[in-house]
Formats: structure tokens, C-alpha cells, sequence
């Protein structure tokens, strides 16, 4: 069975969320004055602490989330679950145990559910702002789950009712 697919456009003025794990925020915050001119181009979004020092470092416009462990994480995933979200900037440290990692996990899937660049590190994040698709519209390709998981479900019931109205041998010859 084949996927529906789908195209979300992802115009010239890309949604771009900033966030960073409170060990990775001094290495965001370089990276972001570093591209502050790249940056300045586009809608940024992060959460709360990391919203914040991005407001007075870059001085440019930051719509803020709550604060990842408070749902600032989960916020994210909704918009991007909404289409609301381009693409993500996401530096977090893999070695430190945090006490919202199923949050991080579940931002991670929706980001690959719905095919959003997702960046985990500085050098993902400087391929990412560097492509000549940040300034240019892009039509993102998503598979359609929804479409695809009742299609799935319809062909499991069929294929239950298949095996229901098939008889065992044993019944077959008690009749």
C-alpha cells in the first residue's frame, strides 16, 4: 500500500523555532549572532528561558512558548502539528538526562511526522541556514497519516472478516 502524500508550502519567510537545552543555550546564542542577518529574514519562535536571552542578544522580534519542562516543548509540536512551524533549531545535549525527555521525543517524532528540518547541533544548524531553500518558497512533502492509518485499519477489519468467515476443518466435519 502507498502513503497519500501531501504538500505543505513553506513560503520565503520561514517559522523558525529556537531552542536549547539550559547547558546549550551560551552555544545557541553564539550561533544565532553569528547568523543574526540570516535570522532577521524570518518569523523566530522559541521557548521561554531561551526566548528570552534571544530577545536581548539578537534584538529582533521572538515569540516566546512557556518553558520546555512547563510545555513549551509540547506548544511547539501542536504548531507544528498545525502547520504553523517551518522548521526547528533545536540544540539540546544528549548526554544529560532531562526530566521532560519524553517531551524532547515526542517534539522529535512530530518534527519527523510532518517532515520538518530539525537541527541538533551546530553544524546541522549551519547546513540548514545556509541552503539556498531558506530564501526560497518550498513545498515540504508530508504523508498524510491519517489518510493512511484508516486505509490500514479498513484493510486489517477486512482481512478479520476474511478470517471469520473461514470455518477450522474441525468445525467443518462436526456438521
Amino acid at each position: 500500500m502507498d502513503n497519500v502524500m501531501s504538500e505543505i508550502t513553506m513560503r520565503e519567510k520561514k517559522r523558525i523555532v529556537l531552542v536549547a537545552h539550559d547547558n546549550m543555550k551560551k552555544e545557541l546564542l553564539e550561533w544565532a549572532l553569528f547568523n543574526k542577518d540570516s535570522l532577521s529574514k524570518h518569523e523566530l519562535f522559541a521557548t521561554g528561558s531561551t526566548g528570552k536571552i534571544m530577545v536581548r542578544a539578537l534584538e529582533l522580534p521572538v515569540n516566546c512558548f512557556k518553558s520546555g519542562p512547563l510545555g513549551g516543548d509540547q506548544q511547539i509540536g501542536a504548531k507544528i502539528a498545525e502547520g504553523d512551524i517551518d522548521m526547528v533549531i533545536f540544540f539540546w545535549d544528549p548526554l544529560e538526562p532531562h526530566p521532560h525527555d519524553v517531551d524532547v521525543k515526542a517534539l522529535l517524532r512530530i518534527a519527523a511526522v510532518y517532515n520538518i528540518p530539525i537541527a541538533c547541533n551546530r553544524a546541522s544548524a549551519d547546513f540548514i541556514i545556509s541552503s539556498p531553500l531558506m530564501s526560497d518558497v518550498y513545498e515540504r512533502i508530508v504523508v498524510d497519516y491519517e489518510i493512511t492509518q484508516s486505509t490500514r485499519n479498513a484493510m486489517f477489519a477486512q482481512d478479520d472478516e476474511l478470517q471469520n468467515d473461514k470455518q477450522p476443518a474441525d468445525t467443518l466435519q462436526q456438521e
